[in-house]
Protein backbone atom coordinates (compact mmCIF):
# COMPACT_ATOMS: atom_id res chain seq x y z
CA UNK A 1 0.00 0.00 0.00
CA UNK A 2 0.95 3.41 -0.50
CA UNK A 3 1.81 5.69 1.79
CA UNK A 4 1.02 9.99 2.15
CA UNK A 5 1.60 12.44 4.84
CA UNK A 6 -0.41 15.30 6.21
CA UNK A 7 1.22 18.33 7.46
CA UNK A 8 -1.58 20.36 8.77
CA UNK A 9 -3.76 21.37 11.76
CA UNK A 10 -6.27 19.25 13.56
CA UNK A 11 -10.19 20.52 12.94
CA UNK A 12 -12.35 19.10 16.25
CA UNK A 13 -15.50 19.30 14.44
CA UNK A 14 -13.60 17.01 12.03
CA UNK A 15 -14.40 18.49 8.46
CA UNK A 16 -11.53 19.90 7.61
CA UNK A 17 -7.41 20.01 8.49
CA UNK A 18 -5.76 16.23 9.64
CA UNK A 19 -9.23 14.63 9.97
CA UNK A 20 -10.24 15.78 6.56
CA UNK A 21 -6.65 14.30 4.93
CA UNK A 22 -7.26 10.73 6.44
CA UNK A 23 -10.31 10.51 5.34
CA UNK A 24 -9.54 11.21 2.18
CA UNK A 25 -6.24 9.41 1.74
CA UNK A 26 -7.99 6.60 2.76
CA UNK A 27 -11.16 7.19 0.55
CA UNK A 28 -8.52 7.49 -2.19
CA UNK A 29 -6.40 3.97 -1.56
CA UNK A 30 -3.35 5.28 0.46
CA UNK A 31 -2.33 4.76 4.15
CA UNK A 32 -2.32 8.23 6.21
CA UNK A 33 -0.02 9.57 8.33
CA UNK A 34 -0.08 12.83 9.99
CA UNK A 35 2.11 15.69 11.91
CA UNK A 36 0.15 18.19 13.27
CA UNK A 37 1.20 21.73 13.23
CA UNK A 38 -1.88 22.76 15.53
CA UNK A 39 -4.78 21.89 17.35
CA UNK A 40 -7.84 24.22 17.02
CA UNK A 41 -11.56 24.52 18.24
CA UNK A 42 -13.48 24.67 15.57
CA UNK A 43 -16.88 23.95 13.91
CA UNK A 44 -18.84 24.64 11.30
CA UNK A 45 -19.35 28.18 12.63
CA UNK A 46 -15.97 29.09 12.83
CA UNK A 47 -12.54 29.17 14.80
CA UNK A 48 -12.22 30.14 18.19
CA UNK A 49 -8.99 29.05 19.10
CA UNK A 50 -5.41 27.73 17.87
CA UNK A 51 -2.96 26.32 20.09
CA UNK A 52 0.63 26.03 17.79
CA UNK A 53 2.98 22.88 18.32
CA UNK A 54 6.01 23.37 19.25
CA UNK A 55 9.07 23.36 16.22
CA UNK A 56 10.97 21.49 18.51
CA UNK A 57 7.75 18.66 18.36
CA UNK A 58 6.80 19.21 14.79
CA UNK A 59 10.22 18.21 14.08
CA UNK A 60 10.15 15.25 16.17
CA UNK A 61 6.93 14.10 14.35
CA UNK A 62 8.37 15.03 11.07
CA UNK A 63 11.45 13.01 12.34
CA UNK A 64 9.06 10.01 13.47
CA UNK A 65 7.55 9.38 10.06
CA UNK A 66 10.29 9.69 7.61
CA UNK A 67 12.82 7.61 9.77
CA UNK A 68 10.45 4.82 9.40
CA UNK A 69 7.12 4.44 6.91
CA UNK A 70 8.62 7.20 4.37
CA UNK A 71 5.97 8.65 2.69
CA UNK A 72 4.98 8.38 -1.01
CA UNK A 73 3.65 11.96 -0.83
CA UNK A 74 3.59 15.12 1.45
CA UNK A 75 0.54 17.28 1.84
CA UNK A 76 1.14 20.49 3.71
CA UNK A 77 -2.02 22.18 4.65
CA UNK A 78 -2.29 25.02 7.75
CA UNK A 79 1.00 26.13 9.36
CA UNK A 80 0.33 29.23 11.05
CA UNK A 81 3.88 30.53 12.27
CA UNK A 82 7.43 31.22 10.77
CA UNK A 83 9.59 28.81 12.95
CA UNK A 84 7.00 25.86 11.84
CA UNK A 85 7.32 26.61 8.39
CA UNK A 86 11.45 26.52 9.08
CA UNK A 87 11.15 23.21 10.84
CA UNK A 88 9.11 21.43 7.90
CA UNK A 89 11.36 23.07 5.13
CA UNK A 90 14.39 22.52 7.02
CA UNK A 91 13.03 18.12 7.01
CA UNK A 92 11.53 17.95 3.64
CA UNK A 93 14.99 18.81 2.09
CA UNK A 94 17.08 16.77 5.25
CA UNK A 95 14.74 13.68 3.87
CA UNK A 96 14.51 14.15 0.49
CA UNK A 97 10.43 14.17 0.79
CA UNK A 98 8.80 13.71 -3.10
CA UNK A 99 5.29 14.53 -4.55
CA UNK A 100 4.84 17.27 -2.24
CA UNK A 101 1.28 19.06 -2.88
CA UNK A 102 1.19 22.50 -0.35
CA UNK A 103 -2.10 24.20 0.19
CA UNK A 104 -1.42 27.75 1.23
CA UNK A 105 -3.89 27.87 3.82
CA UNK A 106 -4.33 31.47 4.81
CA UNK A 107 -8.38 31.93 5.67
CA UNK A 108 -10.59 29.46 6.80
CA UNK A 109 -13.64 28.81 4.98
CA UNK A 110 -15.51 30.95 7.77
CA UNK A 111 -12.92 33.94 7.49
CA UNK A 112 -11.15 33.16 10.26
CA UNK A 113 -7.62 34.11 9.36
CA UNK A 114 -5.19 31.21 9.76
CA UNK A 115 -1.41 32.38 9.06
CA UNK A 116 0.58 35.05 11.41
CA UNK A 117 1.72 37.88 9.48
CA UNK A 118 5.17 37.00 10.02
CA UNK A 119 4.36 33.40 8.45
CA UNK A 120 3.74 34.48 4.72
CA UNK A 121 7.41 35.64 3.82
CA UNK A 122 8.38 32.50 5.38
CA UNK A 123 6.35 30.28 3.40
CA UNK A 124 6.70 32.07 -0.40
CA UNK A 125 10.39 31.94 0.42
CA UNK A 126 10.80 28.12 1.84
CA UNK A 127 8.34 25.80 2.00
CA UNK A 128 6.33 26.45 -1.32
CA UNK A 129 9.45 26.43 -3.75
CA UNK A 130 9.71 22.56 -2.47
CA UNK A 131 6.42 21.85 -3.63
CA UNK A 132 5.88 19.85 -6.53
CA UNK A 133 1.86 21.74 -7.14
CA UNK A 134 0.52 24.29 -5.08
CA UNK A 135 -3.40 24.83 -4.88
CA UNK A 136 -4.33 28.34 -3.83
CA UNK A 137 -7.62 29.48 -4.16
CA UNK A 138 -8.67 33.02 -5.55
CA UNK A 139 -7.89 34.91 -2.74
CA UNK A 140 -4.54 33.08 -1.80
CA UNK A 141 -3.38 33.96 -4.95
CA UNK A 142 -3.93 37.82 -5.01
CA UNK A 143 -1.72 37.48 -2.54
CA UNK A 144 0.67 35.25 -3.78
CA UNK A 145 0.78 36.92 -7.20
CA UNK A 146 -0.18 40.41 -5.98
CA UNK A 147 -2.78 40.89 -8.86
CA UNK A 148 -6.48 41.28 -8.71
CA UNK A 149 -8.04 38.28 -10.16
CA UNK A 150 -11.58 38.99 -11.62
CA UNK A 151 -11.73 37.11 -14.77
CA UNK A 152 -10.22 33.42 -16.41
CA UNK A 153 -7.77 35.60 -17.91
CA UNK A 154 -6.62 37.17 -15.01
CA UNK A 155 -6.55 33.75 -13.35
CA UNK A 156 -4.18 32.43 -16.49
CA UNK A 157 -2.11 35.41 -16.08
CA UNK A 158 -1.67 35.09 -11.55
CA UNK A 159 -1.16 31.55 -11.98
CA UNK A 160 1.46 31.81 -14.42
CA UNK A 161 3.37 34.80 -12.47
CA UNK A 162 3.09 32.59 -9.31
CA UNK A 163 4.61 29.26 -10.98
CA UNK A 164 7.51 30.73 -12.20
CA UNK A 165 8.08 32.76 -9.15
CA UNK A 166 7.87 29.80 -6.62
CA UNK A 167 9.68 27.49 -9.59
CA UNK A 168 6.43 24.86 -9.30
CA UNK A 169 2.80 23.49 -10.62
CA UNK A 170 -0.21 25.86 -9.60
CA UNK A 171 -3.65 24.59 -9.48
CA UNK A 172 -5.23 28.05 -8.89
CA UNK A 173 -9.01 27.03 -7.83
CA UNK A 174 -11.78 28.70 -9.22
CA UNK A 175 -15.19 29.82 -6.76
CA UNK A 176 -15.17 32.89 -5.18
CA UNK A 177 -17.99 33.91 -7.01
CA UNK A 178 -15.62 33.19 -9.79
CA UNK A 179 -15.91 31.04 -12.87
CA UNK A 180 -17.84 28.75 -11.21
CA UNK A 181 -16.42 25.11 -9.77
CA UNK A 182 -13.51 25.31 -13.12
CA UNK A 183 -9.44 25.54 -11.58
CA UNK A 184 -6.92 26.10 -13.99
CA UNK A 185 -3.45 24.33 -14.16
CA UNK A 186 -0.16 26.09 -14.73
CA UNK A 187 2.87 24.39 -15.20
CA UNK A 188 5.90 25.11 -17.06
CA UNK A 189 4.92 23.08 -20.05
CA UNK A 190 1.63 25.20 -20.43
CA UNK A 191 -1.76 25.25 -18.86
CA UNK A 192 -5.24 23.57 -18.91
CA UNK A 193 -8.44 24.08 -17.66
CA UNK A 194 -9.96 21.24 -15.29
CA UNK A 195 -13.93 22.17 -15.95
CA UNK A 196 -16.23 21.11 -12.71
CA UNK A 197 -19.63 20.42 -12.37
CA UNK A 198 -21.46 23.17 -10.48
CA UNK A 199 -23.04 21.07 -7.47
CA UNK A 200 -25.53 23.41 -5.14
CA UNK A 201 -24.50 22.37 -1.42
CA UNK A 202 -23.79 25.36 0.63
CA UNK A 203 -21.64 22.57 3.00
CA UNK A 204 -17.98 23.19 1.47
CA UNK A 205 -16.12 22.75 4.99
CA UNK A 206 -13.02 21.43 4.24
CA UNK A 207 -12.41 21.44 0.49
CA UNK A 208 -9.45 22.66 0.09
CA UNK A 209 -7.81 19.98 2.50
CA UNK A 210 -10.00 17.40 0.73
CA UNK A 211 -8.64 18.31 -2.92
CA UNK A 212 -5.11 18.93 -1.85
CA UNK A 213 -5.28 15.47 0.01
CA UNK A 214 -6.83 13.39 -2.53
CA UNK A 215 -4.20 14.94 -5.28
CA UNK A 216 -1.37 13.69 -3.09
CA UNK A 217 -3.12 10.26 -2.59
CA UNK A 218 -2.75 9.68 -6.42
CA UNK A 219 0.16 11.09 -7.03
CA UNK A 220 1.22 8.65 -4.17
CA UNK A 221 -0.50 5.91 -6.39
CA UNK A 222 1.89 6.70 -8.90
CA UNK A 223 -0.38 9.00 -11.37
CA UNK A 224 0.94 11.55 -13.64
CA UNK A 225 0.15 15.34 -12.07
CA UNK A 226 -2.60 15.74 -14.45
CA UNK A 227 -4.30 12.74 -13.66
CA UNK A 228 -3.78 12.99 -9.98
CA UNK A 229 -5.73 16.66 -10.54
CA UNK A 230 -8.81 15.15 -12.81
CA UNK A 231 -9.33 12.45 -10.41
CA UNK A 232 -9.42 14.59 -7.42
CA UNK A 233 -11.80 16.69 -8.53
CA UNK A 234 -13.97 13.72 -9.63
CA UNK A 235 -14.05 12.64 -5.95
CA UNK A 236 -14.37 15.86 -4.33
CA UNK A 237 -17.67 16.64 -6.80
CA UNK A 238 -18.44 12.94 -5.38
CA UNK A 239 -18.59 13.83 -2.02
CA UNK A 240 -20.24 17.07 -2.44
CA UNK A 241 -23.04 15.41 -4.52
CA UNK A 242 -23.61 13.02 -1.30
CA UNK A 243 -25.37 16.55 0.50
CA UNK A 244 -24.15 15.73 3.96
CA UNK A 245 -26.05 18.24 5.85
CA UNK A 246 -24.36 18.68 9.87
CA UNK A 247 -24.13 20.93 11.75
CA UNK A 248 -25.15 25.06 12.28
CA UNK A 249 -23.11 26.99 9.99
CA UNK A 250 -20.76 25.64 6.80
CA UNK A 251 -20.85 21.82 7.42
CA UNK A 252 -18.62 19.15 5.79
CA UNK A 253 -18.64 16.80 2.95
CA UNK A 254 -19.31 13.02 3.14
CA UNK A 255 -15.63 12.10 2.69
CA UNK A 256 -16.50 8.49 2.57
CA UNK A 257 -19.41 8.42 0.29
CA UNK A 258 -17.99 6.09 -2.23
CA UNK A 259 -17.33 3.24 0.65
CA UNK A 260 -19.03 -0.03 0.51
CA UNK A 261 -18.35 -2.41 3.74
CA UNK A 262 -20.89 -5.00 5.64
CA UNK A 263 -19.72 -2.47 8.64
CA UNK A 264 -21.05 0.85 7.81
CA UNK A 265 -24.72 -0.27 8.48
CA UNK A 266 -26.55 1.33 11.13
CA UNK A 267 -28.31 -0.87 14.08
CA UNK A 268 -31.61 -2.34 13.04
CA UNK A 269 -34.49 -1.12 15.28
Amino acid sequence: MKTALSIAGSDSSGGAGIQADIKTMSANGVFAMTAITALTAQNTTGVTAILDATPEFLGQQLDAVFTDIFPDAVKIGMVSSAPLIGVIADRLVRYGAKHIVADPVMVATSGAKLLKDDALEALITYLLPLAEIITPNIPEAEILSGMTIKSPADMENAAAVIGRKLQCAVLLKGGHDLNDANDLLWQPSGMKWFRGRRINNPNTHGTGCTLSSAIASNLAKGFGLEDAVARAKEYISGALAAMLDLGRGRGPMNHLFDLKSEYIGEAKK
